[in-house]
């Protein structure tokens, strides 16, 4: 079925509704009337039983009376005589019922009378109950009420009786033939108002679809001229839309690149934060020790001047550990975005490292750590932490690098297809004796200032050079470990290149495998 005769059939409804509901509402209301008027005609029969059950007397008292008597006595005798006067009372009521025909309207025939007691009174020897000899027809009714009254159900009576008088028949019957006469009124009515309602209905129906067609002829043109208007205008619609669908493409490219970006540097935060407080608690915990120790020593008798001397330094350099472990705790703790920028010299910052870390890793690392920094200050703007930590986490990259190179050179020779055992020996000593080197260099170049690290150890690929900034990323093995200090867990780099995106510089990184690697910040200079 189409629309259009969904629509048409729909309209037939509309219009065919209004009679067919009033037709149904009668034919409710006279079934209700009807069914209303049979319960009330019953409802009236049972009253004037009731009525003439509670108010005939045949000793003197009516039945209500004789059976408050009978639960008001005190002793069985009593109450058996009683019951004797009940069952008498029932009797009279019930079997010689047409004796009082001039007193009911109805002449009902009774067929048993029974009184129930409760189950709390105390029954009699035996029931309170009348049976009529007489065989009971059909349409028997039988009836039970409270006795005693609405709220008393101490005693309930029960009633089995047939309404069979003439007058109550010809009463029906003529009610009967009122009802019809009634309804077959109403129904013919309602049929006639139903069908000239339906005929007028169709009139105006074919009315209106002669002017359908009509204008349906005069739409039909302008619908056409409106098609084309509407084509071209999808079609300029649909370029645009193509055009906002490119723009908003580009732009949730640019969010999503943005949100990965403010993701990594969360990320690279917090993993920074939990980093420096494990190391700051483990070197709190080591230090404890050494100082002890190391007041112990001195306080103590017999010492030389040369030993006293050393263990003064050695004091003085646990205090410069601590000190720059408080600026590093400061450092991590503090955001990147929010530096303490101030104008300072590169140069000087170099050799300050170079200085710090050049014994141990002449003695520890096994490497060579060499400056050479262009002659008068580098001045650029920075903060001084932030740059110091970027510098050493290059440097502390360059070291790891070193020492996968020489286990790589020792793997090297120890698996090397040698058959003699001296030249096997002579390849690992060769391999042992391998010694790393790491450059801390400055230079000026243009408006810039160049600060490189290179070293010559394990080096990268093309691959690992591309990821090696990424935050969380490492290649590193369980044996570029050293003093206890893990490494691996990829945020070295990550946190260099975040301090350098804050300076304005800039990282480039050269490399190849087994050649080293070369790391190459570039800064803007700072007006001298």
């Amino acid at each position: 079925m189409t629309a259009r005769s969904r629509r048409a059939a729909w309209k037939y409804v509309r219009g065919l509704a209004p009679p067919v509901l009033v037709l149904a509402a009668l034919v409710g209301w006279l079934g209700y009337a009807l069914y209303t008027r049979v319960e009330w005609w019953q409802e009236a029969d049972e009253y004037n039983l009731r009525e003439w059950l509670n108010e005939a007397r045949v000793f003197r008292k009516t039945l209500p009376e004789l059976v408050r008597e009978y639960l008001e006595c005190r002793t069985p005798d009593e109450a058996e005589g009683k019951a004797h006067e009940i069952r008498a009372h029932l009797q009279a009521l019930g079997h010689p019922t047409r004796m009082y025909q001039g007193q009911l309207p109805l002449f009902p025939d009774v067929y048993r009378l029974e009184v129930k007691l409760a189950d709390r009174v105390p029954a009699p020897a035996q029931p309170l109950v009348w049976d009529s000899e007489v065989p009971r027809l059909s349409q028997v009714r039988s009836m039970e009420y409270p006795l005693l009254g609405k709220d008393d159900d101490r005693a309930r009576l029960v009633v089995v009786y047939q309404l069979h008088a003439y007058n109550k028949l010809q009463r029906d019957e003529n009610q009967r033939q009122k009802v019809m006469l009634v309804v077959t009124v109403l129904g013919a009515a309602a049929a006639v108002l139903a069908g000239l309602w339906v005929y007028f209905f169709l009139k105006r129906e074919r009315h209106r679809e002669l002017q359908r067609l009509l204008t349906q002829q005069h739409i039909e043109h302008a619908e056409r001229q409106a098609l084309e208007n509407e084509l071209k205008r999808q079609e300029a619609e649909r370029r645009h839309e193509e055009t906002e669908r490119t723009l908003l493409e580009q732009r949730l490219a640019t969010q999503a690149a943005e949100q990965q970006a403010l993701e990594l540097k969360s990320q690279l935060y917090a993993s920074i934060g939990i980093m420096a407080g494990s190391y700051a608690h483990n070197i709190k915990n080591l230090l404890v020790r050494p100082n002890d120790l190391l007041s112990r020593c001195l306080e103590a008798d017999g010492l030389s001047g040369d030993q006293h001397h050393m263990l003064a330094e050695v004091r003085q350099t646990l205090g410069t550990v601590t000190e720059r472990l408080q600026q590093i705790l400061r450092t991590v703790r503090r955001d990147p975005t929010r530096a303490e920028v101030t104008r300072l010299d590169l140069n000087a910052l170099l050799r300050d490292t170079h200085r710090t870390w050049e014994d141990l890793a002449r003695e520890k690392w096994k490497l060579t750590l060499s400056l050479e920094a262009v002659e008068g200050p580098l001045w650029v703007r920075g903060d001084v932490s932030h740059l110091q930590q970027a510098v050493e986490n290059l440097l502390f990259n360059a070291r790891d690098a070193t020492f996968e190179m020489r286990n790589h050179l020792r793997d090297q020779a120890r698996h090397a297809p040698v058959t003699d055992a001296a030249r096997r020996r002579q390849a690992l000593i060769d391999a042992a004796a391998w010694k790393g080197s790491v450059m801390l260099r400055t230079r000026r170049q243009g408006g810039q200032a160049v600060l490189e690290v290179q070293d010559n150890g394990i080096g990268m690929t093309e691959e690992v050079r591309r990821r090696c900034t990424e935050t969380h990323f490492s290649t590193k093995r369980d044996n570029a470990l050293h003093e206890g200090n893990t490494t691996g867990m990829g945020l070295g780099l990550s946190f260099v290149v975040v301090i350098l995106e804050h300076h304005q510089a800039t990282l480039e990184i050269e490399s190849e495998p087994l050649r080293g690697a070369l790391f190459r910040a570039r800064f803007p200079l700072a007006e001298e």
